[in-house]
This record gives structure tokens, C-alpha cells and sequence, in this order.
């Protein structure tokens, strides 16, 4: 079962267990990396498929980017326990809290996960596809990276409003309408236009 969240996990885009060494990464990344262009060579054809793969020759190389590094893969994964326990704080202060507390858990929540997604699902993405060792193996031009930009932007926006669609917001209550009051309110507005003509 994936842990992922919405918070890709770049260990399970690898396939690495949770203690991986560097060694996994670059086995697992070269790996799949190359049963993915063999996937892509015999899709050649396939245009409508060409936003899904290069998504997909993004992920891998983003991921081992991060994790091939161990500082930069550290903090990767700090942040994303930070964010999931986030997640949390805001769940438990919407079941409690106070109305001021709910929204500051949730602008804290909203800022770091923004940040999150946009170095993690967007920045490093692109900064992956000018490594060296990303382009020799996964193929990646400069062909690949104007297509690119809007692959990621839409990628990190369908992500945030997958996060954002099962968290808890404030609870909305039906509007009540006293349909006399407003009744008299359009009455009084019409005689005022009609008066002024």
C-alpha cells in the first residue's frame, strides 16, 4: 500500500526500502529508468501519451536527484514528515479548536505544503533534467524542458487540490432566509429606482 498522501514519495518512485543506501538509488534509478525508455521506444507513436511519460522521466530523475545525495534526500524527507505532521495538527485542532486556531492551522499547513510542492514537484524537477548523470541516462534535452515547465506546473496544481479535496474545512451552515424581510428589502429598492426614472 503506498504511503505517498499526495506528498510523492521519491523512496517508492525508486522502489528503495526506507533505509536505502546510495548505491539502491542509482541501481533502482537505472533500472527503471531503462525499462521506462524501452516502454517509451515501442509508444513512439503514441502522442497523447508524451505529457504522461515525460511526467514520468521527471519523477524518476527528480528522485534520484534528491536521494542520490544523502543531505539533500534528508531533508526531503524532513519535510515531508513536517508537512504530514502538519496535516495531522490541523485535523485534530479542526475537531477542537477554535475558529482562529483551525485558520492558523491551516495557513501554516497551506504555506508549507505550497512551498513543499513547488520545490519537490516542480524546482528540483527541472533542476534534475540539467544534471548530468539524469540526462545520460534518462535521455533528457532541452526539447524535454520547454515541454516541461507546464507538465510540472499542472502536475503540483492536480497534487495540491488532491491534498486540499480530503482535509477538513470549516463547516459551512444553510443560510437562513427570511423571505418577508427580503421581499419588503426589493420592494423598497424598486419603488427608489421607479421614483428616481
Amino acid at each position: 500500500m503506498s504511503t505517498d498522501l499526495g506528498y510523492t514519495d521519491y523512496r517508492e518512485v525508486l522502489a528503495l526500502p526506507e533505509r536505502y543506501k546510495p548505491a539502491d538509488v542509482i541501481r533502482n534509478y537505472k533500472k527503471s529508468i531503462k525499462q521506462l525508455r524501452i516502454e517509451i521506444s515501442e509508444n513512439e507513436q503514441a502522442d497523447d501519451l508524451r505529457d504522461h511519460y515525460l511526467l514520468l522521466i521527471a519523477q524518476l530523475n527528480v528522485a534520484f536527484y534528491i536521494l542520490r545525495d544523502r543531505q539533500r534526500g534528508e531533508e526531503y524527507l524532513q519535510q515531508r514528515e513536517e508537512l504530514i505532521a502538519l496535516e495531522e495538527t490541523w485535523r485534530s485542532v479542526a475537531a477542537t479548536g477554535s475558529m482562529e486556531e483551525q485558520d492558523r492551522a491551516r495557513r501554516s499547513y497551506d504555506q508549507s505544503l505550497r512551498n513543499f510542492l513547488a520545490k519537490y514537484m516542480e524546482e528540483y524537477l527541472l533542476e534534475a533534467g540539467r544534471d548530468p548523470d539524469c540526462m545520460e541516462h534518462s535521455g533528457w534535452n532541452s526539447v524535454y524542458e520547454r515541454l516541461a515547465g507546464r507538465v510540472f506546473r499542472q502536475y503540483r496544481q492536480q497534487r495540491y487540490h488532491e491534498i486540499h479535496e480530503r482535509l477538513p474545512y470549516f463547516e459551512v451552515s444553510t443560510p437562513t432566509i427570511d423571505w418577508e424581510q427580503r421581499a419588503d428589502f426589493v420592494a423598497t429598492l424598486l419603488e427608489g429606482i421607479t421614483d428616481d426614472e
